[in-house]
């Protein structure tokens, strides 16, 4: 113990901090069809994206006008996730809503 050294504990903190990076970012979307009604729609993004209701209303109507909406940016892990449980709560519904993700 009577070997302690702070420049060597400094050389190795900054070392380790060069090394840290950013997740990925991933935007997940959502598309438009023909089938899948615009209240299922809202309820998906309150319940899975934690919008309210009336940012879910909102988005709804861009996916609905503009054929794509943005529900939020994710890290992999996330994003991942939240496609996974809207592709089953649509299919367990009998909507073939697509939702996918993409790098920010």
């Amino acid at each position: 113990m009577g070997n302690y050294s702070p420049e060597i504990d400094d050389a190795v903190l900054s070392e380790t901090m060069d090394e840290v990076k950013e997740p990925s970012m991933y935007r997940v979307l959502l598309h438009n069809d023909d089938y899948t009604s615009m209240e299922f729609v809202v309820d998906i993004l309150e319940f899975v994206f934690n919008k309210s209701m009336e940012q879910a209303i909102l988005i709804m109507l861009k996916v609905h006008n503009e054929g794509i909406g943005l529900c939020g940016v994710y890290t992999h892990e996330v994003a991942e996730t939240k496609v996974g449980a809207v592709e089953t709560l649509a299919s367990g519904n009998g909507f073939p809503l697509k939702c996918t993700m993409e790098r920010d």
